[in-house]
């Protein structure tokens, strides 16, 4: 039983069939997806859509809160107030993706650090785990984790960075994202070595719809029900069976996410 613990399907490219992909998601045996804001608005839709889908009919919806450092020039004390609101709901489970990326720096440094180092606040206020979203900036991202002096639990969510990155992450007990990059090719050399390495119990599988779709989607709109294509090919890479790697990233996934009540429905079984 598979658990998309990353995709957007608040993204706009799912606006008008996003019910149809989670009813494909649950034929390819996904039984839960977080689905994760990135600005308010992404925010408030995501638990929108997770009000809307009836248990017994879709795979379980979750959502995440959370302005990413592509906005982080809009965060702000409204923002965080409305944010604070809406982790009431029972559909929020994290704080994310929140982060820093230096790839593309659509917001000034500053704005991310800053909206970085409150939005942990929040999740720690909030007893939420958080998930990370890191782009040319690992030392960055986890000297600021360090220095926030409080203990934090996440993900660094779709994995590029080097296995040396990756274990500074396992050291300070997060969970390492892996995503369809993995199936990429030569480009992807580093993921595939994270991918191989990270401990089973360590590990979660995301598709971060509707980027990144595995081979032999590569390029297409990607969606949750694509996640059987990364989760074979990572237990190929780890030398295991595909159901022990899916078990075990389903087990974290509940766990990092405060999921354990789950566990007594059937289709956690």
């Amino acid at each position: 039983m598979l658990f998309d613990s990353h995709a957007h399907l608040n993204h706009p490219q799912f606006a008008e069939d996003w019910k149809e992909v989670l009813a494909r998601a649950k034929e390819a045996k996904v039984i839960a997806v977080v689905n994760i804001g990135y600005d308010l608005s992404s925010s408030e839709l995501a638990i929108k859509q997770c009000e809307e889908i009836a248990v017994e009919d879709f795979p379980k919806l979750f959502a995440a809160i959370a302005v990413h450092p592509h906005e982080a020039k809009y965060w702000g004390s409204e923002v965080e107030e409305r944010f604070r609101h809406l982790a009431k709901h029972p559909s929020v489970v994290a704080v994310g993706e929140i982060g820093l990326d230096f790839h593309y720096q659509f917001s000034h440094r500053q704005d991310q650090f800053r909206a970085f180092e409150e939005q942990l606040q929040l999740a720690q206020d909030l007893n939420l785990p958080v998930i990370l979203h890191i782009r040319d900036a690992h030392p960055e991202a986890l000297k600021v984790i360090r220095n926030f002096g409080k203990s934090v639990l996440g993900v660094a969510h779709c994995f590029t960075g080097t296995w040396d990155d990756a274990k500074r992450w396992l050291d300070i007990g997060f969970y390492i994202g892996i995503t369809g990059i993995a199936t990429f090719g030569r480009k992807a050399e580093n993921v595939k070595e994270v991918a191989m390495k990270v401990p089973i119990d360590r590990i979660l599988l995301e598709t971060d719809s509707p980027y990144l779709a595995p081979v032999p989607y590569r390029g297409k709109r990607n969606e949750p029900a694509y996640l059987v294509y990364i989760a074979h090919f990572v237990a190929k890479l780890k030398g295991i069976l595909v159901e022990e790697l899916v078990n075990a990233a389903t087990q974290n996934a509940i766990e990092l996410f405060c999921l354990k009540d789950f566990l007594h429905l059937n289709r956690f079984k």
